[in-house]
């Protein structure tokens, strides 16, 4: 897919499908008034009898319109003005790509005057523009026998002024970065859990390495991990045949001198519950639990296409927890890296148990941040629901950071509290922590856990459980969250030095 910007007088842009918008009560925007001019009140005469009111994504296509030289327009509905927010703009986008891709059309050009959204950055505005039109062309069919037919699109364009030119410009490269960035999430969730094994999480690391020169990668294998004392982590894979991974991504696009800010991601390829064995129903969806490791390997798909002047750690810990007689046992007590001993009382509490390890091992990195990222609590669907990425942290600056950077980038997250009182929660009588606080503020617990692993920087965690899929219909599949606002909270550190 091509995405390039666009000049010229919009009567006259040459494309098969030309979309400009119509604001509420049949309102035409300056791009719709232009086209309207030529045409001699055709478009007009058309919103005038009803066809289309302007109401929120709402499309209404038109053929040859005369004096027009786009093949086809696309009436788009901006609705009212003060209904333009972040939610509404992607259902306009949505909604258009949709009425395009119906056409099979093989180009397509947006005219919507800044207009999709009330937003007042126009970077922020376009590169979104790309950004939910890209996910709109996303296809799956990695293990299909018959493979999706072909997008007839094959060009996207985006119509601006010459004097916007170069903020356009800036917008598509970081938007197209952010489609790849994404797509690599989604294509790596998406895969069942007998192809996406740590194995293949390792080579798809190595494979991304050797495209960009600023990045290396180092896989150790179950030996390496047991010789640094990583027996938490590698006690979540017992069970299973597949050797567990700890993935090392490091990016080196700053100074020598500049601190390095740490991802890491839960990589549990496929979680069965181990012997706390989950209920059958919906268990195929425990493919998806490696979508911590899917978001950091998709920011740094998007960093590295982007070319950020900043030092990134991407950690993923893959394991895959399964029951068998060689499989961890409620009660077992394992040692972490750090020293401290765990009882494992559930062992469907995994993902904290491969992170704390990760954890520490980002300490010999020095860093500025770290921040990981993990399917990691079902009460998080509970307290949050499916909109946003449940948020914790030991410190204040990095939170309302990432906050920001969630909002910028349309990937919302919430902060929950992160208070001593919770701590008491994890007490055990035959070990250190307990690996589960009770039901009560599981998504809490969860994070004080992790808590106690990463004193000695500043430290937040993400809980992608209700955002990284969806789980009905055809919209069923890995969504790519959270790599906008992991790629955006880098983009402003790299803006920052």
């Amino acid at each position: 897919m091509d995405f390039e910007i666009v000049n010229g007088d919009v009567a006259s842009c040459e494309t098969e499908c030309l979309v400009v918008g119509i604001e509420a009560d049949g309102q035409l925007s300056p791009s719709a008034q232009a086209l309207d001019t030529a045409a001699q009140g055709y478009i007009s005469d058309i919103v005038g009898g009803g066809d289309i009111q302007g109401k929120t994504a709402e499309t209404l296509l038109l053929q040859k319109v005369p004096g027009v030289s786009a093949r086809r327009v696309l009436l788009v509905g901006l609705g009212a003005s003060d209904e333009r927010n972040d939610r509404n703009y992607r259902k306009i986008v949505k909604s258009a790509m949709g009425a395009i891709k119906g056409v099979r059309t093989e180009s397509a050009v947006f005219s919507l005057d800044g207009l999709g959204s009330n937003d007042d950055d126009q970077y922020r505005q376009l590169r979104h523009l790309i950004e939910w039109a890209g996910a709109e062309l996303y296809i799956y069919d990695e293990t299909k026998s018959k493979k999706a037919d072909p997008l007839a699109l094959n060009k996207l364009a985006i119509l601006l002024s010459e004097d916007d030119t170069e903020l356009g410009e800036y917008a598509l490269l970081d938007g197209v970065a952010l489609i790849n960035g994404i797509s690599t999430a989604r294509d790596l969730g998406n895969l069942p859990g007998n192809i996406c094994t740590p194995t293949y999480l390792a080579e798809q690391a190595i494979a991304l390495a050797a495209e960009h020169e600023a990045l290396e990668t180092t896989i150790l294998d179950e030996d390496e991990m047991r010789q640094l004392g990583m027996h938490s982590l590698l006690s979540v894979g017992n069970g299973s045949d597949q050797p567990s991974k700890l993935i090392v991504m490091h990016y080196k696009g700053g100074s020598e001198e500049d601190k390095n800010h740490v991802l890491v991601g839960k990589g549990i390829t496929f979680d069965t519950g181990g012997i706390s064995l989950k209920p059958g129903a919906s268990m195929d969806e425990m493919k998806f639990d490696m979508c911590g490791a899917a978001s950091v390997f998709g920011a740094m798909t998007a960093l590295c296409e982007m070319n950020l002047e900043l030092n990134v750690v991407g950690i993923v810990a893959a394991a895959e927890n399964m029951p068998s007689g060689r499989a961890t046992k409620p009660g077992d007590i394992v040692t972490t890296m750090s020293g401290q001993t765990v009882e494992i009382l559930n062992t469907d509490a995994e993902g904290r148990l491969v992170l704390c390890d990760a954890l520490t091992y980002a300490e010999r990195f020095e860093p500025e941040t770290v921040v990981d990222v993990a399917t990691l609590t079902g009460a998080c669907i509970v307290a949050l629901g499916h909109q946003a990425t449940g948020l914790l942290s030991n410190d204040d600056t990095l939170a309302n950071d990432l906050l920001e950077a969630g909002n910028q980038a349309a990937d919302k997250a919430w902060r929950l509290p992160l208070w001593d009182e919770y701590q008491e929660q994890l007490d055990s009588n035959f070990a250190d922590i307990a690996n589960i606080g009770g039901p009560p503020a599981g998504t809490i617990t969860a994070a004080c856990f992790l808590s106690r692993f990463t004193k000695s920087y500043r430290w937040a965690h993400l809980d992608i459980a209700g955002v990284a899929w969806n789980s009905k219909g055809k919209e069923k599949g890995a969504t790519g969250r959270c790599v906008p606002l992991l790629t955006q909270h880098l983009m402003n550190l790299a803006a920052e030095d």
